[in-house]
């Protein structure tokens, strides 16, 4: 859904964590089709690489704007690279519509993951980076990555979509894995987990 060259050659950026205005507010819709939005999805490539992940939306940089990459394979391991702009995403109902609870973890809150159930299929609509009019439908693990990137541009992240008690869990996992992300990850790269010496005797 994009041209390969447009994942290479991207500078990695600092992920924007929650807490950050930008990660909970609505994204502005793209209108400028032009090479500063290519130049964006480039670093953006660059930076979900970086971080290992499978999506990555414009707020988790510190923009807001309306677009998201993702490099995720499908519940049969086809891999899917490609952008969305103004993306909306339609969800199944009655008989088709089929709940599958995983753990979920977000770039933007790094260490931490929760089980959270989200329907097994999800069809996006939007622009690519020429404004024309592209759709793809996402099962397994890239039905997942559509609906928690979109969610991002429309100012939610997943702990939002979490009981009290198991968004705190998320939270202390989260403070407990803290000092292994530098705050300008993924540019300097995560902490080692440090080890207690053998002792001597």
């Amino acid at each position: 859904m994009t041209s390969l060259d447009l994942t290479t050659g991207g500078t990695v950026l600092p992920i924007t964590r929650w807490g950050t205005p930008v990660m909970h507010a609505v994204t502005r819709p793209v209108t400028d089709f032009d090479d500063e939005l290519r130049a964006l999805v480039r670093d953006m490539f660059a930076t979900m690489a970086a971080a290992e992940g499978v999506g990555l939306a414009a707020t988790q940089v510190g923009i807001d704007l309306a677009v998201f990459v993702y490099d995720c394979p499908d519940a049969d391991e086809r891999r899917h690279t490609g952008v969305f702009c103004n993306p909306r995403v339609t969800l199944p109902s009655g008989r088709d519509r089929r709940l599958e609870s995983a753990d979920e973890g977000c770039l933007s809150y790094p260490g931490a993951w929760a089980p959270l159930s989200r329907p097994d299929q999800a069809l996006c609509q939007g622009q690519d980076l020429d404004g024309r009019d592209v759709e793809l439908v996402g099962t397994g693990l890239l039905a997942r990555c559509l609906q928690h990137e979109t969610d991002h541009l429309n100012g939610t992240v997943f702990g939002d979509r979490l009981p009290g008690r198991i968004r705190k869990k998320l939270t202390a996992q989260h403070e407990s894995m803290a000092d292994r992300y530098p705050a300008d990850w993924p540019v300097s790269p995560k902490r080692p987990v440090e080890t207690t010496p053998p002792s001597a005797g």
